[in-house]
């Protein structure tokens, strides 16, 4: 009956239902779009990428000898990546960093003036690489200009003459009572005051050398120099100009060119180390990246520590940077 009642109605309304029927009712139309995939929520990225640059850091250390030990964050969107950025590592010429945070904050209590003088001593004649070892011993130079030569060109002997004045205990309070409680300086470089940690723990830390810190608490201290909370927001934004004039680009600014980057590295026989950040233009990117037990003593610009740091950068930036996928979909061609 209720099929006879359908066809005595106009024709243009028996039409009308029968559509609505077949759109609204259960038809294929319906049917074939709860069959669609749903699309990734924002909250799935993150972990996707995440697992993407997992794979790709997997191919990539395939046939490597060596350990990697590295973290990044970016520090707009706090997407973060890491491998084993817990272990404890040997820092070689990045603590040099933490070194440049005591200087600053000694300058801002009052315990040190940029304009107090500081007498080179070549305490150890070792082929230093920096400029002050090209100098006479005795010659003075400031404390700020010591404190630039640390970074910018890396200067060990600017770096221990440093270190006679603030000590490696002050420099690790510091660390402690900013958190930190892994990056410690342990001595100065080629041998000579040594940190009362490092007495409390010889054993422990005799194989770290210099300094030791985890990739993690690095990427926290560049953290907190980019928020403007070492010592002072004027401070932390005069280091990181310092970093930004740092001459060494073999890792993490290899590749990067009119990108702005202000880093560290550190370099020893079986080591290459980076620690910085870069400004993309979707994030600034901290990141801490060590490579160990490299199998070959080789320090051109073309080691093989120097090109996996490289190809590691390339990797995080590609995750942790990537640009938004449009939802808008692209011409067929």
């Amino acid at each position: 009956m209720a099929l006879l009642r359908f066809f005595r109605l106009p024709w243009r309304v028996g039409l009308f239902v029968l559509l609505c029927v077949l759109w609204g009712g259960g038809g294929a139309p319906r049917a074939a779009a709860q069959s669609a995939p749903p699309l990734p929520s924002v909250d799935e990225r993150p972990a996707r990428r995440s697992a993407e640059m997992a794979r790709r850091l997997r191919r990539r250390l395939a046939s490597f000898k060596g350990k990697v030990f590295c973290f990044a964050k970016n520090l707009d969107t706090g997407e973060t990546f890491g491998l084993a950025p817990d272990a404890k590592v040997r820092t070689a010429s990045t603590i040099k960093v933490p070194i440049m945070v005591e200087v600053f904050a000694q300058v801002a209590e009052g315990k040190l003036a940029w304009d107090d003088k500081l007498a080179i001593v070549r305490r150890h004649e070792y082929e230093d690489g920096g400029v002050l070892f090209e100098l006479t011993p005795g010659t003075q130079i400031t404390v700020r200009d010591a404190m630039r030569l640390m970074i910018v060109v890396s200067d060990n002997i600017a770096t221990n003459i440093l270190l006679d004045r603030i000590t490696t205990d002050a420099v690790n309070a510091r660390l402690a009572q900013m958190g930190f409680e892994s990056i410690r300086s342990l001595r100065k470089i080629a041998g000579g005051g040594e940190s009362s940690f490092r007495e409390s723990n010889l054993e422990e830390n005799q194989k770290y050398g210099i300094g030791v810190a985890t990739s993690r608490e690095m990427v926290k201290l560049l953290e907190t120099l980019e928020r403007g909370a070492a010592v002072s927001p004027e401070a932390s934004r005069e280091m990181l100009a310092v970093m930004k004039r740092q001459q060494y680009r073999d890792g993490i600014g290899r590749r990067l060119r009119g990108v702005e980057v202000a880093n560290k590295p550190g370099a020893l026989d079986h080591l290459r180390s980076d620690i910085g950040i870069v400004y993309t233009k979707r994030g600034r990117i901290a990141m801490a990246i060590t490579v160990e037990d490299l199998p070959v003593v080789d320090y051109c610009s073309e080691a093989e520590g120097h090109l996996l740091i490289a190809d590691i950068v390339d990797l995080l930036l590609d995750g942790l940077a990537a640009p938004a996928r449009s939802a808008k979909p692209r011409a067929a061609r």
